[in-house]
């Protein structure tokens, strides 16, 4: 089923299974600050990487469906795994611009010294036919790494985030990778983002890690510019935080990461 779409001043959507793509949806802020956000965590449904394409497809889709009744005019698919998933079955499904996120596996190889990159990631995402492809389009001469790491978003969600809380698990993950040479790792799952200062720190100062927020915020500008659909005015932008978890802990999250204003609702 094709959903036509009508150009309109409507929020620019934002999803991830959790609270993965909240830095995403802070750096298009940043970048766009007259622009509403619509942002929506699939807690219920969380996580998503160790599920089936079936399974994330009808949650994308569920997902979708829901911020179109609410009138966005595009949607920012912020989770590496539904991205690598489903994205093209989205784009074929709904008329309208979809913004997916890919592991920074370029910028990483042309930044690495030792010729090693480590790809940390969920399973899910590893695994998919699109990672496969990316990484074989631009490794060139790079070897890549990888490394699942299936207790992370749960960490991440708890907000377990400091050096403390989190740096053993980190270190787990981190350690093979550096051991086999790495001196770059890309976080391939938005949700790591959170914990980029310790896997820094684990790490180490001669390793550089990489996301790719900063760069999704930018193509989201650079789409709705090409689609005449951005504001270009003074106003300023509002947001609205979604979730059909648990209404407080939810609360307790956005609160914690964006701030004592965000408000958040349940759908």
């Amino acid at each position: 089923m094709i959903f036509d779409y009508m150009i309109d001043a409507g929020p620019i959507g934002v999803f991830d299974s959790g609270i993965g793509g909240v830095p995403i949806a802070r750096k298009i802020r940043e970048l766009l600050p007259a622009e509403d956000i619509l942002y929506v965590a699939d807690t219920d449904y969380a996580p998503y990487g160790d599920k089936s394409d079936q399974y994330i497809l009808d949650r994308s889709f569920a997902i979708t469906d829901f911020l179109i009744s609410r009138n966005v005019k595009a949607v920012v698919v912020a989770c590496n795994t539904a991205t690598t998933t489903c994205i093209t079955s989205l784009r074929a499904r709904y008329a309208m611009p979809f913004i997916g996120v890919e592991p920074g596996i370029k910028p990483a190889v042309l930044n690495s010294r030792s010729g090693v990159v480590g790809i940390l990631a969920t399973q899910k995402t590893l695994v998919t036919d699109s990672f496969a492809a990316l990484a074989h389009r631009v490794s060139g001469n790079v070897k890549i790494e990888i490394m699942a790491c299936p207790d992370l978003v749960a960490q991440i969600e708890g907000l377990k985030l400091n050096f403390h809380e989190a740096s053993g698990l980190v270190e787990q993950y981190v350690r093979p990778l550096l051991v086999k040479g790495a001196d770059t790792i890309v976080l391939g799952c938005t949700h790591y983002v959170h914990l980029a200062p310790v896997i820094e720190a684990v790490a180490g100062p001669g390793v550089l890690i990489v996301s790719t927020e900063t760069a999704v915020a930018k193509e989201v500008q650079r789409r709705l510019e090409g689609e005449g659909l951005m504001l270009n005015n003074s106003r300023v932008g509002r947001e609205e935080f979604w979730s059909n978890g648990p209404l407080e802990y939810f609360q307790k999250q956005i609160h914690h990461l964006w701030g004592e204003q965000a408000t958040v609702q349940q759908f």
